[in-house]
């Protein structure tokens, strides 16, 4: 029986580039706007890069971290998309999110000194991994830091409940494409043109609709004009409309 590996393997511990006379992060980095808020200057960037590890490689299927695996970091998608999800005790799967460039994975487990569900990557993943109680330390120096956390933390509570009205199939799948359009876009990516990293079983686990379901309310969405669909490549066509079915969901 082989070992089961670590949590965050440590493939490559190099800090965010460094020209040695100003600090770039990476423009993914989901704690840019705290370094902006903060106005950081040279010495406090410093202190936040030292906590930095790239880590990866993880190809698509292989776990970032598995449910009851040791809580020792959280880590912030720099590529790749990574899908969170549990296991039921009838052996079921019931994913949680998924996660894109610029995102973190790991804040659920903050309550607890273990890591509440899996985490696996979609595709070709690289994260940048913070050791928490290093970070922990440091967020009580910089309130920006501390400011980021807590406006993470908010942000995943408040997707995960989205969700839990009583919501048409079309209303449920608008919202989906448009809360990830707008994900995608505040990360300098297309609003409009982007691939499904994920699987349609997957978007309709986490959307709680049949897989059929799914690729009906796609196709009719495609023949209405609001979007063109190409295998795993979409493009949204009339905005407009898709935000007005998505409006009740995402009360925005």
């Amino acid at each position: 029986m082989s070992a089961t590996p670590l949590p965050f393997p440590r493939t490559d511990t190099r800090t965010l580039a460094n020209d040695g006379d100003a600090m770039h992060f990476c423009s993914t980095c989901a704690f840019s706007q705290a370094c902006l808020d903060e106005g950081m200057d040279k010495s406090a960037l410093m202190d936040l890069h030292v906590l930095v590890e790239h880590v990866g490689p993880f190809h698509a299927g292989e776990h970032i971290f598995r449910e009851g695996d040791p809580f020792e970091a959280i880590a912030a998608v720099r590529a790749g998309t990574v899908k969170t999800y549990v296991i039921d005790r009838e052996g079921r799967e019931h994913v949680l999110g998924f996660h894109f460039p610029g995102e973190v994975i790991g804040l659920n487990a903050i309550d607890g000194n273990h890591y509440p569900c899996n985490a696996i990557a979609l595709d070709t993943v690289m994260l940048c991994r913070f050791s928490f109680p290093k970070i922990s330390l440091l967020a009580a120096q910089l309130p920006g830091l501390q400011r980021q956390l807590f406006r993470l933390l908010s942000r995943d509570i408040g997707r995960a409940a989205l969700l839990a009205g009583d919501w048409s199939a079309d209303q449920r799948m608008a919202a989906f494409l448009v809360g990830l359009s707008r994900r995608l876009s505040a990360r300098g990516f297309s609003p409009n043109r982007f691939a499904l990293t994920m699987a349609r079983t997957d978007i309709a686990n986490y959307l709680r609709l049949a897989p059929e379901t799914v690729s009906r309310v796609l196709r009719r969405f495609q023949a209405d004009g609001l979007l063109r669909v190409e295998r795993r490549e979409l493009e949204i066509l009339e905005r407009d409309a898709l935000d007005a079915l998505a409006t009740p969901v995402l009360r925005d």
